[in-house]
């Protein structure tokens, strides 16, 4: 890690890690905020109105206040990666013990899977947000965000810590699960088959919504970015994001459950 620092950031570590020397430890805190700033970004576009990105913010400098103190300089691993474990899964353990997700959202979330149920058994076929919403008097735009808000609550559901009470698990995005095994031939067959139904079923979104996923989700670019990219407003972009993710969600569905 040394031989990357300059002297004023060696200087810095070693009054932290040496003397607990509080100035040392702010100047570090400074030095990757943008690790913090980074990671609200990018969790906050998947929350709810609702949720205060100052909230989301502070949880992240609660994770990189806690890398500060628990890493090691002598391990063969760079502070900006350990701190990004830290600040990502701080974040997601603050939001999942936090009830974020407002109450009329989860209402409106039930009614919404309970009348897609009801639609697609009447007329044998995956209904649209828009059919969804005059069924129940709302706009297809709160259908869409409802959806994405509660399929985000599903996956920070899914990412629950170990239950040994374990502390030495907290890295990693949610905390990790010690891998004791590998997957089976038939679980790596349904893992296969899981990702190209999701693959087919991006391919079945329109241009716009496939470049704002790919965008997203692969060259890892902010809604803003996107819409720069696109010349188009970052509220459109969030509106063809929650669009597509609602195309997606039986996919997707399907793909969180391996």
């Amino acid at each position: 890690m040394a031989s990357c620092l300059s002297p004023q950031e060696q200087q810095w570590w070693n009054l932290w890690t040496q003397e607990q020397d509080g100035e040392a430890a702010n100047q570090l805190v400074q030095q990757y905020d943008y690790l913090v700033s980074y990671h609200v970004q990018r969790i906050s576009a998947h929350l709810p109105k609702s949720v205060s990105k100052d909230d989301v913010r502070s949880l992240g400098m609660l994770g990189l206040y806690d890398a500060l103190k628990k890493f090691d300089r002598t391990r063969d691993l760079k502070f900006d990666t350990y701190a990004s474990f830290r600040i990502r899964g701080s974040i997601m353990d603050g939001l999942r013990k936090e009830d974020w997700l407002p109450r009329s959202v989860r209402d409106r979330s039930k009614k919404i899977e309970q009348m897609t149920e009801k639609l697609e058994q009447e007329r044998q076929r995956p209904v649209t947000s828009s059919e969804i919403a005059e069924a129940l008097n709302i706009s297809p735009e709160e259908v869409e965000e409802t959806v994405k808000d509660s399929l985000f609550a599903n996956v920070l559901s899914m990412e629950e810590k170990p239950s040994d009470g374990s502390e030495d698990h907290k890295e990693g995005i949610g905390y990790s699960i010690p891998d004791d095994q590998t997957f089976t031939p038939s679980e790596s067959v349904i893992k296969k088959e899981n990702y190209e139904e999701l693959a087919r079923e991006i391919e079945q979104l329109n241009e716009k919504e496939q470049l704002v996923i790919s965008l997203f989700y692969h060259e890892e670019l902010t809604l803003t970015e996107i819409g720069q990219v696109l010349e188009l407003t970052t509220s459109r972009i969030s509106q063809i994001h929650a669009k597509a993710i609602y195309k997606l969600k039986g996919a997707l569905k399907e793909l969180v459950t391996v």
